[in-house]
């Protein structure tokens, strides 16, 4: 120690600028403040899992709460792997990225497993790969890159054609596996790229429009005439939130459950009293329904609590938005942003009855190897942007 202090007097110059262990790891420039929201996230979730699914599987009281924790540690080492990549390589990757997402949910028709009537899903040796919840991540890349590449080639409305038109077609392939959630969640990541790319108001106004009549042809026009687009369980649960108690038995079973289970809880909860969602009155509880779960199990406080950690996400991602040191990171953290957002906002307001049902999952809080892997994943990308912007400010430009 004598000798290190005598030279680093004698030659201080030889030990400036010397990386500590934390940047050579890259963990000195990653927004913690992210990280522990979502490390909060998955942490309760196993724990919510662990009191509330101890009787689903007979002989195996751990096995929610087994793959779970394993899901969010792989995640986990994801995220770190990701933030270290610099994410305006994925620029120059969108178009392989982008055939890469229509490929693997094609494919889904294909070698995909049937389950639930619908077929969504690989079936892999140690869980069931979902490429549309990667899709989530992989088209807001590849769509932020051809934002990028397209933005001063032809006209603002062809523009917008086209950006419609790459977001659309893997979400209508989604659509009809059928998963009308995850579609929707793709719709709205399109939407957001396009948003932070610069479109035109009034292009969204016409988009709002013509979504307007879709959905009231889809809803009302195409079963009156005998030729329905969804399927009728599809309309139900899209209608059914309007009024979950005219039908309790049948298509607002769920979302009633839902809401008397929430409304169980009031302020601290009922724990192991918690007879709604461990007695199974609430379908999905480990997915879907969730937020019932803690709703019921911890009351408002439990509530409030993983409310107040994804606001906390979600406040970070948006502030991504303000530091990327290019105009790529913004498309992409912003598409990112809104669609965690979006996601959060449909299924705690499917829980709570004031928007329908649609199988969007509780993100990083729903059991899902798939889902969790591809937020956390997402979760890298967004500290990528952030070291990023931390190394650019520095006048670095890598680790």
């Amino acid at each position: 120690m004598m000798y290190a202090t005598r030279a680093r007097q004698a030659r201080p110059e030889l030990f400036e600028d010397r990386p500590t262990i934390g940047e050579r790891l890259g963990l000195a420039r990653m927004d913690w403040v992210l990280a522990f929201a979502a490390f909060g996230l998955i942490g309760f979730s196993v724990f919510t899992l662990g009191q509330a699914t101890t009787h689903d599987v007979p002989g195996s009281p751990d096995y929610y709460v087994e793959r779970q924790a394993i899901y969010g540690i792989v995640g986990i080492v994801g995220m770190f792997i990701v933030s270290r990549i610099d994410y305006s390589r994925f620029r120059e990757l969108r178009v392989g990225i982008y055939t890469f997402v229509c490929v693997s949910i094609a494919l889904v028709f294909v070698f995909g497993f049937a389950a639930l009537g619908s077929r969504r899903s690989f079936e892999l040796p140690f869980f069931s790969f979902q490429p549309s919840e990667l899709a989530k991540l992989l088209l807001v890349l590849a769509l932020a890159g051809f934002v990028i590449d397209g933005a001063r080639r032809s006209s603002p409305i062809r523009r917008t054609i086209r950006y419609l038109a790459l977001g659309l077609a893997p979400a209508a392939m989604v659509f009809l596996q059928p998963d009308l959630g995850t579609s929707l969640v793709l719709v709205v990541g399109t939407l957001a790229v396009m948003y932070f790319g610069g479109v035109p108001w009034p292009h969204f106004a016409v988009i709002g429009g013509v979504m307007t009549v879709l959905i009231a042809s889809v809803l009302v026009v195409a079963p009156d005439v005998g030729h329905p687009v969804l399927k009728e369980y599809q309309e139900q649960r899209l209608t059914s939130f309007l009024n979950p108690s005219s039908d309790p038995a049948g298509a607002g079973y769920q979302q009633d459950q839902s809401m008397v289970a929430i409304g169980a809880g009031q302020k601290t909860g009922r724990g192991n009293q918690a007879t709604q969602t461990r007695l199974d009155f609430v379908p999905e509880r480990s997915t879907d329904f969730i937020f019932a779960v803690i709703g019921e199990r911890y009351g408002f406080m439990g509530a409030a609590f993983v409310l107040s950690l994804y606001a906390l996400l979600i406040w970070r991602a948006l502030r991504i938005v303000t530091l990327s040191k290019n105009r790529y990171g913004i498309l992409i953290a912003g598409g990112i942003a809104v669609e965690l957002l979006f996601q959060v906002f449909v299924n705690v307001g499917m829980c709570l009855g004031i928007m329908p049902i649609t199988g969007i999952p509780l993100p990083m809080m729903s059991y899902g190897g798939s889902s969790v892997l591809a937020t956390f994943l997402a979760i890298g990308v967004l500290q990528s942007i952030n070291v990023q912007a931390r190394l650019s400010r520095q006048g670095r430009f890598a680790w």
